[in-house]
């Protein structure tokens, strides 16, 4: 079984939930092999079993339910304080449906209508929704202002979905909508770059660079932390968690318990971190989950010698938006392996495909990742299993971090 998830922002783009999407396993592309209900079914019992808070943690589950899962107690499975209700639109509408929304309002559940197409005021289960989802690429913003107005008024709640680009994002938020779903925040702004992050990203260079070496020296690499205070604070504190232990080191000493591997690790993701400035946290959040898919990714196909050079590309997959660069802008001055450089600029080689492989993940775009997963020779198994462990790993790194 295939899940993933899409983040649901808020006006300030903090995170309000994430909307679930899923597949049964390997033996159908779409659900031309397995219906709907199975599936939701499956997932529902899959999250039940693996635990939602693992997966969308203290945030809410948007979850699509049709006919047949709604007036099922399997949905039930999941308590009304993480789950919302996503209606699908094809739902036939009649008095039964309408008794069992009325029973899952009253058990606490919240409701959402999913890609919402039809006129706001004649809607029969507009009284019972709490959260109305509007496709802006099916109904574009100009031509549904006079149902959001009104929506408004009603005191729904208004998500915009398919968003594509922050002028859109910026649209919506002026004309009420209160909760956002698409890709924008991924992308950078090029237009409106600042280049003021430069010293930041030089400031870990260095640090890289020393890394890059044949023979590393942990005597160098302490001296430049031991420059930076917040750096300097920050490794003391991961050894302090790592060994379970307030043990008293010096600089030097907690280089060497980390292990070269690791520091390397740690100081890319502090420089994806701290030059994020005001992005949303979700995008570092990404960042991390990345670089620890990938790194699985390549353990468990036919790439298991590239899985440092898998976690590096995973990390750095998200650098052109955090700095609002072209990727090979961002990427100049950084020691990294050319095959890192040509999977993130070209999209090509080894790198390139599991790049691939999880952005299609990430969107739910099964037919790919079951092409892709088989062009590297991973199991559905493996990466369903290797994605949820790495959101448990990016929580707990982020956790570190902040």
């Amino acid at each position: 079984m295939f899940i993933a998830r899409q983040p649901i922002f808020k006006k300030n783009l903090d995170i309000y939930g994430y909307e679930l999407l899923y597949r049964s396993g390997s033996d159908s592309v779409q659900f031309d092999g397995i219906s709907s209900h199975v599936a939701t079914a499956t997932v529902i019992e899959g999250l039940f079993e693996s635990g939602v808070k693992h997966i969308v943690e203290d945030r809410w589950a948007f979850i699509n339910f049709d006919e047949k899962i709604i007036h099922s107690n399997t949905l039930e499975l999941i308590g009304p304080s993480k789950l919302i209700i996503e209606i699908l639109e094809d739902v036939e509408i009649n008095q039964d449906l309408i008794e069992r929304i009325k029973f899952l309002k009253d058990k606490g559940y919240k409701i959402a209508l999913d890609d919402f197409i039809e006129k706001y005021e004649n809607y029969p289960l507009i009284p019972f929704a709490d959260i109305i989802k509007f496709d802006l690429i099916a109904t574009p913003l100009e031509t549904i202002r006079a149902d959001v107005y009104l929506a408004l008024s009603q005191r729904k709640i208004l998500l915009a979905e398919k968003i594509e680009t922050k002028e859109e994002f910026l649209v919506a938020r002026e004309m009420g909508f209160h909760l956002f779903q698409g890709y924008f925040f991924s992308k950078p702004s090029i237009a409106g770059k600042v280049c003021n992050k430069f010293p930041s990203k030089f400031q870990y260079i260095r640090l890289i660079t020393e890394l890059k070496k044949e023979e590393p020296s942990y005597l160098k690499l302490a001296k430049i932390i031991r420059n930076d205070v917040q750096l300097a604070y920050r490794l003391m504190r991961i050894v302090s968690v790592s060994s379970g232990d307030e043990l008293t080191y010096s600089i030097k000493r907690a280089l060497v318990f980390m292990g070269l591997w690791a520091i390397e690790r740690w100081i890319n993701i502090l420089m994806i971190r701290d030059m994020g400035g005001t992005k949303p946290e979700e995008l570092i959040r990404i960042s991390l989950i990345r670089t620890k898919f990938a790194e699985a990714i390549a353990v468990y196909s036919k790439f298991k010698n590239l899985r440092h050079e898998a976690s590096m590309m995973g990390l750095f997959s998200v650098l052109d938006a955090v700095l609002d660069m072209t990727m090979k802008e961002a990427l100049e001055g950084i020691t990294i392996p050319e095959s890192i450089k040509d999977a993130l600029i070209y999209k090509e080689g080894a790198l390139g495909d599991i790049h691939k492989l999880i952005v299609a993940y990430e969107r739910g775009n099964w037919t790919k990742v079951i092409n892709l997963s088989e062009k590297i020779n991973i199991s559905a198994d493996a990466l369903s299993r290797e994605y949820l462990n790495s959101i448990k790993w990016a929580k707990g790194a982020l956790g570190i971090l902040k």
